[in-house]
């Protein structure tokens, strides 16, 4: 359990080092792989132990265009961003071993290939949403860097998600609650914030 509770530290600290951390700058801070023309290094085994490299072809590119289409809202395209996390979740799976991820943290699974915590979701969905940005895919949102709520002096446990940002509000796009492919919650950050933890299986 240290390991995420200093990973989680990492999180925050740089919220209060670097003031607005860009998200692409975030990867550097928090050592991990920042997506590359469309190549991702998907983080698992808990704290991204594992990182597996996974290109988006120019099919996968058509597919997250067709997805995200041309929302006529930020609403609307939150939404679309629920559907093409998903999206990327299943198209990664064969590559990471991650198919039977399961939702929430077992701390049973920590250092299995495939198995994913918050950290490793946080950092991942992050990467499939840049991949989508770069591409000109977001009309509304802009991604931001991660960030984690929660050190157990304050009754929660560390959690970690990916934001993004449409017209000066941030929201939550936290896909640990959920098993693998299916959509993540997105829920004004703010809101995220006040929420109780979820509970830890052993």
């Amino acid at each position: 359990m240290r390991w995420l509770v200093v990973a989680c530290a990492i999180l925050v600290a740089g919220c209060a080092a670097q003031g607005e951390l860009g998200a692409v700058r975030w990867y550097d801070h928090a050592r991990r792989i920042a997506p590359q023309a469309g190549k991702v290094w998907v983080c698992h085994g808990f704290g991204c132990h594992y990182k597996t490299p996974v290109t988006f072809s120019r099919r996968d590119i058509a597919a997250m265009r067709k997805i995200m289409g041309r929302p006529s809202s930020a609403a609307a395209e939150r939404a679309r961003i629920r559907r093409l996390v998903a999206w990327a979740e299943r198209r990664v799976a064969a590559e990471a071993g991650s198919a039977n991820d399961v939702a929430g943290l077992d701390l049973g699974n920590a250092r299995v290939r495939g198995q994913m915590d918050c950290l490793d979701e946080a950092t991942n969905t992050t990467s499939y949403l840049l991949v989508a940005q770069e591409r000109g895919l977001l009309r509304f949102h802009r991604v931001a860097r991660p960030v984690a709520r929660g050190y157990f002096l304050d009754g929660r446990y560390p959690h970690a998600t990916a934001v993004v940002k449409a017209d000066g509000a941030a929201y939550a796009v936290d896909s640990w609650p959920v098993s693998n492919g299916a959509a993540p919650l997105i829920m004004p950050l703010d809101e995220w914030f006040k929420q109780a933890p979820r509970r830890i299986r052993t």
